[in-house]
């Protein structure tokens, strides 16, 4: 057997864990993860079939997968896998491309520029707005807020990317209470710090409360604020229009962490949501989120041209003149896969009308699963339900966490905790492309009927 038919094999692997996925128990058996153990023992001294070597992948690896594949994983903001998306990753793969600089992959270049222009025109972004494709979004985060810290510090004369951070003029940084744990890490990766911030208090949905943004004026220094578009446990989002004013009066720069909330712009019905939204300065979002796309795709959106270049550019003798645009200048990486390929897969096949329809296909099992629970005895739902979360709680924290665990043993749904004011509650995020209303449904009765048999 030649080597490509070990591929082929592994096609015919891949796509049969594909075809059979909605049938699977989402979380793995105890057993499955035990004999995971087969994977590995000690290195071969002269190695094995290629073939042998996959279908041991297939069997062993694919029996302790969570599937987040299908329409049951109600956990972390994921979504499915789109078949275009699916598709496309696997002939990028066949292809092999460093999506770096336009002479080693004309095709990455050419589909980035496609993307860009696409995304803007679906989001309504401003034309000149950047993009970058980066892992996910704490690193979106990252290459925003570095891109944010270096334009506010160019701006007082002082050049990061060359004279460093030791002696630079002091950022104030401004969060609300409830921003996500990845904007914090990202502020300590750049080196703003994770706790030298300003934190502005939440409401009793998570929005950032514009009434009680600090009183800073030109002596404290550059202004970075970060708001967020889809509170990780409510979904809500903070009052742009109102923070974007304040950013604005104060020569700042305003980020706005959008990990899956961001699509909401793609949907005209959630404007009342999105308001003042386009006035930030640069976006971070996940294509693995909402968009379903694979893993890892995370999208950096900057309307200040030239922000992402003067931080990241990279100079090196043996690099080809600019022939196009250069990924490699605009992200923190050199090499890098061409995440763009399955985005512009996705972005064709469904069409501005198909992305505004998955939106509003997750919103809509959101709101099912929150009616269900609601008229049931014991459940109480924490958050409004306006975009793809709901947060519940069970009696109490204790017994919510019981629950929890009771419907991650069951497997035929998958949820996950959150602490929400201080006491464990019910995370459900609605996203995978293949949740229909009824799967939506099914699932709030899974949780009644856990609910129900717990003492």
């Amino acid at each position: 057997m030649s080597e490509l038919d070990a591929v082929r094999r592994a096609a015919e692997l891949a796509l049969a864990y594909a075809s059979g996925a909605d049938d699977r128990r989402v979380a793995p058996e105890p057993a499955a993860v035990d004999a995971l153990s087969a994977l590995g023992g000690e290195l071969p001294d002269d190695g094995a079939d290629v073939t042998a070597t996959l279908e041991l992948l297939a069997e062993v690896g694919g029996a302790a997968t969570i599937v987040n594949t299908g329409p049951d994983f109600y956990g972390f903001v994921t979504g499915a896998t789109l078949p275009a998306a699916l598709g496309a990753a696997m002939i990028t793969a066949a292809w092999d491309q460093n999506a770096a600089l336009p002479v080693m992959s004309p095709v990455a270049a050419a589909l980035h520029d496609v993307t860009r222009a696409w995304l803007v025109d679906l989001l309504g972004l401003s034309a000149e707005t950047e993009i970058a494709y980066v892992t996910g979004a704490t690193v979106a985060n990252a290459t925003c807020l570095a891109a944010a810290r270096d334009a506010l510090l160019a701006g007082v004369g002082w050049v990061a990317p060359t004279q460093g951070l030791f002696g630079a003029p002091a950022i104030q940084v401004v969060t609300g209470q409830q921003a996500h744990s990845t904007v914090r890490k990202s502020l300590g990766f750049v080196g703003l710090g994770s706790e030298r911030i300003v934190r502005v208090p939440s409401d009793d949905q998570g929005r950032m409360r514009a009434d009680l943004l600090p009183d800073l004026g030109p002596a404290d220094g550059p202004i970075l604020v970060c708001a967020q578009a889809g509170e990780v446990n409510t979904g809500a989002f903070d009052p742009f229009d109102d923070i974007a004013e304040w950013t604005e009066a104060r020569g700042g720069w305003l980020h706005v962490d959008g990990a899956f909330g961001l699509w909401a712009l793609a949907d005209p019905t959630r404007a009342h949501l999105t308001a003042g939204l386009r006035r930030a300065d640069s976006f971070a979002t996940d294509g693995h989120k909402w968009l379903n796309v694979t893993y890892d795709c995370g999208i950096a959106l900057v309307r200040r041209p030239g922000a992402l270049r003067r931080t990241f550019a990279s100079v090196a003798g043996y690099l080809p003149p600019e022939t196009g645009f250069e990924a490699m200048h605009h992200t923190p990486q050199s090499s890098q896969r061409a995440r763009q390929i399955e985005v512009w897969a996705v972005l064709r096949t469904l069409g501005r009308s198909g992305i505004a329809a998955l939106v509003q296909q997750g919103c809509d099992g959101a709101v099912a699963i929150a009616e269900r629970l609601a008229v049931t005895d014991g459940f109480e739902i924490l958050n409004e339900v306006v975009l793809n979360q709901v947060l519940v709680r069970f009696r109490d924290g204790d017994t919510t966490g019981r629950l929890i665990a009771a419907v991650q043993d069951d497997g035929r749904i998958w949820c996950g905790p959150t602490t929400w004011r201080g006491e464990t509650a019910m995370r459900i995020s609605v996203s995978s492309w293949k949740t229909t209303i009824g799967d939506a449904t099914r699932a709030a009765d899974v949780i009644v009927e856990l609910a129900a048999s717990l003492d």
